[in-house]
C-alpha cells in the first residue's frame, strides 16, 4: 500500500472566486512544493481547466478529473471522474441545467479558460457560482452514471452544505464519502465513520493549497485506485 498525500478540492482561475494566479502550472508546481501526491481541480459547475492541469502535471503529480457541482438546493458536491471524457459528459448535462446569468467580473471576478502553458484561451460568460436545476439526488445519480464518485462537500460548513441546507445527510443518497474541512474534522468525523472522509483545502489562492497533512493508502498511484478507495472497494 502507498501512503499518498492529497488535496482534491482546488479551484483554478476558471472559478470566479479563484485568484487569477491559480493557473494550471502554478497549481501543479505549488502542489509539488507542498509535497502532495494527488490533486483535483474542482471548479464550480465546470471542468474547463482540468485538461490543462493534467497536461501541465505531465505525470509529475496525479491529477484526478473533478468538478464542484451546485445542486438546486444550493448544496455543493465535489465529484471525481475516471477520465476527462467522463468529466466532460457530466459537465455537458450540468451546463444544460445551469441558468444563464451573465458574469459581472467587477463583482465576482474573471472566469478564465487556460491551456497547459498558462495562456488564457477564453473566458466563461455565464456565472458559474450558481445553483443548477438538478437536485441532490439527480447530481449523485448523474455523476455515478458517468463512472464518477460524488462527495458532499464541506458538510460541516454553515452554507452550501448538505447539513446546513437539509439538516442531515440522507441515508438513501448512496454516497460513500464525505468532505469535512480540516479545522473541524476532529469534531465531526466520529459521526461519519461509515464514510470515507476527505479533508481538502477548497483553495482559491495558491498559498491555501494543503500541506502534507491528510493522506489515503491505496495499492497504486492512479485514478482508478483513488476512485476505488472513495467507493470503499477493496
Amino acid at each position: 500500500m502507498e501512503k499518498l498525500y492529497y488535496d482534491m478540492h482546488i479551484h483554478s482561475a476558471l472559478s470566479p472566486c479563484g485568484d487569477n494566479d491559480m493557473t494550471p502550472n502554478n497549481i501543479v508546481n505549488m502542489s509539488i512544493i507542498k509535497g502532495l501526491d494527488i490533486i483535483a481541480v474542482t471548479d464550480h459547475n465546470s471542468c474547463g481547466n482540468v485538461e490543462a492541469v493534467m497536461k501541465a502535471a505531465d505525470g509529475k503529480i496525479l491529477v484526478v478529473p473533478g468538478m464542484e457541482i451546485e445542486t438546486s438546493e444550493e448544496i455543493h458536491v465535489v465529484s471525481y471522474f475516471p477520465d476527462l471524457e467522463s468529466a466532460l459528459k457530466t459537465e455537458a448535462v450540468v451546463k444544460d441545467n445551469l441558468p444563464f446569468i451573465e458574469n459581472n467580473t467587477e463583482i465576482y471576478g474573471n472566469q478564465y479558460f487556460m491551456d497547459e502553458n498558462d495562456e488564457i484561451t477564453g473566458e466563461e460568460k455565464s456565472l458559474l457560482v450558481s445553483a443548477t436545476q438538478l437536485d441532490l439526488y439527480s447530481v449523485v445519480r448523474l455523476v455515478k452514471d458517468n463512472g464518477g464518485v460524488p462527495v458532499p462537500a464541506h458538510i460541516d460548513r454553515s452554507s452550501y452544505s448538505v447539513l446546513s441546507n437539509l439538516g442531515f445527510l440522507p441515508e438513501d443518497l448512496g454516497v460513500t464519502a464525505v468532505e469535512i474541512t480540516p479545522m473541524r474534522r476532529k469534531f465531526f468525523e466520529n459521526d461519519y465513520l461509515k464514510y470515507n472522509i476527505l479533508s481538502n483545502s477548497d483553495a482559491h489562492y495558491l498559498e491555501n493549497i494543503s500541506e502534507c497533512e491528510f493522506f489515503i493508502e491505496i495499492i497504486d498511484k492512479n485514478i482508478k485506485e483513488v476512485l476505488k478507495y472513495l467507493c470503499k472497494i477493496e
